[in-house]
Order: C-alpha cells, then sequence, then structure tokens
C-alpha cells in the first residue's frame, strides 16, 4: 500500500506535524488572549478552582501537543533529507535558511514548555489545590508564575516569526535556489541568533512587571506588537536575501 512506503509516511508525519501544531500554538495563544486576561479578574477562591481542575487538563495537552509536533517535525525533517531530492542539506539554500530559523525557534518554544513554563505551573496548581484544601499559601507559587507567564509570552512572541519561516520555506522562496552568499547568510543567523538570546534571556530572568524590558510581556498587546514587529524586520532582510 502506498501509505507505508515513503511517501505515504511522509504525508502522515506532515500531517501529524500539523495537527499537533495546531494544539500547541493554539493552546499557547488560549493561555495568552484568554485564560490569563480572564484569570486576573478572577476572585481568589474561583481561580484557585480553575487552577486545580481546568489548567491540569489544558497543559496536559499543551505539553504534548509540543512534543508530538517537535517529533513528528523532526520526523518530516529526516524523511526529506534521506530522499532522492533533499531540499534541506544545503546551508547556502534560501529555503534552507527558512525551515531552519523555524526549527531554531521552535526548539526554544519547546524547551521553554518542558523546562520552564511546565515546572512553573506544576508549583502554580500544587499552591492552589493546597489553599482548596485548607493549607497555606506557598510564598514561592507567585514567582513561579512569573516564570511561567514570561516564557509563554516569550513563546507568543517567538511563534510569529516561527510560524511565517516554517510556511515560507514552501510558499515564499524557490525550492534550491537562489544560494546565498556567505556574508548574507552571516548577517541572517546573526540577526536570528540575536532575536532569540534577548528575548529567551529576559525570560530567564523573569523581570519584575512594569519594568522597561518587561515591555513586551507584561500585556498580550504588547506581545503581539514587538513579535509582528520582529517579523517585518526579519522579513525584510529576508527580502533583501532573495534579491
Amino acid at each position: 500500500m502506498e501509505i507505508f512506503k515513503e511517501v505515504g509516511i511522509e504525508a502522515l508525519a506532515r500531517y501529524g506535524h500539523i495537527i499537533a501544531g495546531i494544539t500547541w500554538i493554539g493552546l499557547l495563544y488560549y493561555f495568552n488572549f484568554v485564560q490569563t486576561p480572564a484569570f486576573a479578574q478572577f476572585e481568589a477562591g474561583p481561580r484557585n478552582e480553575a487552577f486545580a481542575k481546568l489548567v491540569p487538563r489544558a497543559m496536559w495537552w499543551f505539553r504534548w501537543g509540543a512534543m508530538a509536533t517537535l517529533a513528528f517535525g523532526l520526523l518530516l525533517f529526516g524523511l526529506y533529507s534521506s530522499g532522492d531530492i533533499k531540499p534541506y542539506d544545503d546551508m547556502k539554500w534560501i529555503n534552507v535558511m527558512g525551515i531552519l530559523t523555524g526549527i531554531y525557534f521552535a526548539l526554544i518554544m519547546f524547551s521553554n514548555v518542558w523546562f520552564v513554563i511546565w515546572p512553573a505551573q506544576k508549583i502554580v496548581i500544587a499552591n492552589a489545590e493546597g489553599v482548596l484544601a485548607g493549607r497555606e499559601a506557598d510564598p514561592a507559587a507567585a514567582g513561579a508564575a512569573r516564570r511561567g507567564a514570561c516564557a509563554s509570552r516569550t513563546n507568543t512572541l517567538l511563534s510569529i516569526p516561527m510560524l511565517f519561516f516554517m510556511v515560507a520555506t514552501s510558499h515564499l522562496a524557490p525550492l534550491y535556489q537562489p544560494i546565498v552568499k556567505g556574508s548574507d547568510r552571516g548577517v541572517w543567523w546573526l540577526l536570528v541568533i540575536l532575536v532569540a538570546v534577548v528575548a529567551e534571556g529576559i525570560a530567564l530572568r523573569a523581570p519584575a512587571v512594569g519594568r522597561p524590558e518587561a515591555w513586551h510581556i507584561d500585556q498580550h498587546k504588547n506581545t503581539l506588537i514587538a513579535g509582528f514587529g520582529v517579523l517585518i524586520v526579519m522579513y525584510l532582510i529576508w527580502e533583501a536575501l532573495l534579491g
């Protein structure tokens, strides 16, 4: 059967990657654009109830959606790289630069989910459950909530260029050309690394609300402005590389 041949496996991997990605990024946007602003208006009791009963379910789908997205994406990348046509085996091609940019941002986002957001949320969830059970509030919960929020908003920011360059690889760059010269590639990767290092560095420090460096993560509107601002700058340079 064709579905068990390489082209069929590639189709299934692509479909799995898309479905898992929708789950992951959809929940990321739900947390940032719906849940966080709504929870801020809850009274303490209902908020603890929601954290204890709603958030664990959402976080399960969120973190495993991220895991499945990564797994299917790596499988898809490997299938492309091992076939007769290898569109991603030469770092000089513009489409390679696009997909690797998306992968780089996605790996940072995945790491935030599993190593920053989820550990922080476990503390907040346990605190909510404890308060509902009549125990004293955990003084570490506020700091954990802030760390998780900063990482989540950073993921939202990075998702904007990440999604664009994932799509740009197939739709905005010719498949195998143009070849980008070394100096231009250096400029591109310097920009990509700078964006990632600055955004992630701020997220890991988790600055207090109101600090100037926290402007882009204090409100989801600011996160959108910053995310699309980063994308515009990157796109203009991308277009220059395309010539």
